[in-house]
C-alpha cells in the first residue's frame, strides 16, 4: 500500500473476507452514487499463481460519493470473475478483497489501495481459471440504522490474466569438465496445477540454454530447445570457458515465464 498519504483513514476492512460484506444484510439493488475512477490492479501485470503460497495483487483507485454521506458509510470493494455475470462473480467462485483504506480527501472524495486475495488451495481449483478476468467493484452505501441503504456492482475496469506460474531447472554436467569436451545441459519445465495442487510436467513448451561466462553479467543464447511431453529438457554443447549454464522461457496467454538458476561448470 501506498505510504505517506494525508487525511484520515476511513475504512480497513481485513482478513481476506470480503466476500462476507457482500453477502451482509442485502440493501436494494440501486444507484449509490459511488464512482470509482483511475482502478489500477497489480501495477497492470498479469497475476501469476503457484500450488501453496498466498498472492495478494494490489490495486489503487479514486472514489467519490454523493454530497451529504459520511466516507464512512460508503464501501467499495474490487473484485474479480470470468465466464459470468458480476453479481453472481462477487457471490462465488470470484478472488476478493483482503483490505481496503481510504484516505478521506474531501467530504466526498478519497484515494484507496488495497490488496486482493488469493489462497490457490480455495481460490483457485481448476486450470480453467488461467484465463482473462474482468475487473469490477461492490459498492455500498450505509444507512443512518447501520443497515444497507443501496448497493450495486460496478464494471468497466477492463480485466487482467491470472496465470499459473512456472518453474525450470537446470543441470550441466559432467563437472568439472575439459576444455572442448561435450556438456550435457538437462532440465525440467513444471507449472502450478490448480487441480492437483502440485507442480507438473510443462510438455512441448520450448526453452532458451544461456551461458555468462565467469566474470561476465550478461548472459546469450546458446540453443533453443523443445521440452518432452513430460517437460524434460536436454542437449549438448561443448565446454569453452568456465561459466553458468541456464534455461529460460517467455509467459504464454495461461502460464507465467521462468528462468532457472545458472549451474556453474568449471572448464580445465
Amino acid at each position: 500500500m501506498r505510504a505517506g498519504r494525508s487525511g484520515s483513514v476511513a475504512v480497513v476492512l481485513a482478513g481476506a473476507l470480503a466476500l462476507g460484506a457482500f453477502t451482509a444484510p442485502t440493501a436494494q439493488a440501486a444507484d449509490t452514487g459511488i464512482k470509482v475512477t483511475e482502478l489500477v490492479l497489480n501495477q497492470g501485470r498479469p497475476i501469476v499463481v503457484g500450488t501453496d503460497a498466498e498472492v495478494t495483487p494490489d490495486f489503487t483507485f479514486r472514489m467519490s460519493w454523493p454530497s451529504g454521506v459520511k466516507v464512512s458509510d460508503v464501501n467499495a470493494w474490487p473484485y474479480l470473475y470470468h465466464d459470468t455475470t458480476a453479481a453472481k462473480g462477487a457471490e462465488d467462485g470470484g478472488i476478493y478483497t483482503s483490505s481496503v483504506t481510504y484516505y478521506d480527501g474531501s467530504s466526498t472524495t478519497a484515494e484507496c489501495d488495497g490488496e486482493l486475495y488469493i489462497e490457490p488451495r480455495y481460490t483457485l481449483d481448476s486450470n480453467n481459471d488461467a484465463t482473462t478476468w474482468k475487473i469490477a467493484v461492490f459498492a455500498r452505501v450505509w444507512g443512518s440504522d447501520g443497515q444497507p441503504k443501496s448497493e450495486e456492482h460496478l464494471t468497466g475496469f477492463g480485466s487482467v490474466q491470472v496465470k499459473r506460474k512456472a518453474k525450470v531447472t537446470a543441470n550441466a554436467t559432467p563437472e568439472p569438465v575439459t576444455k572442448g569436451r561435450t556438456l550435457t545441459v538437462k532440465g525440467a519445465i513444471t507449472r502450478a496445477d490448480w487441480a492437483k495442487h502440485k507442480y507438473t510436467g510443462f510438455g512441448g513448451k520450448s526453452a532458451r540454454l544461456q551461458f555468462r561466462a565467469k566474470g561476465s553479467g550478461t548472459y546469450t543464447t546458446l540453443k533453443t530447445v523443445q521440452a518432452d511431453s513430460a517437460g524434460a529438457l536436454k542437449t549438448t554443447v561443448k565446454a569453452s570457458a568456465d561459466g553458468y549454464y541456464r534455461w529460460t522461457f517467455g509467459a504464454t496467454a495461461t502460464t507465467g515465464g521462468a528462468t532457472s538458476a545458472g549451474d556453474y561448470v568449471d572448464v580445465r
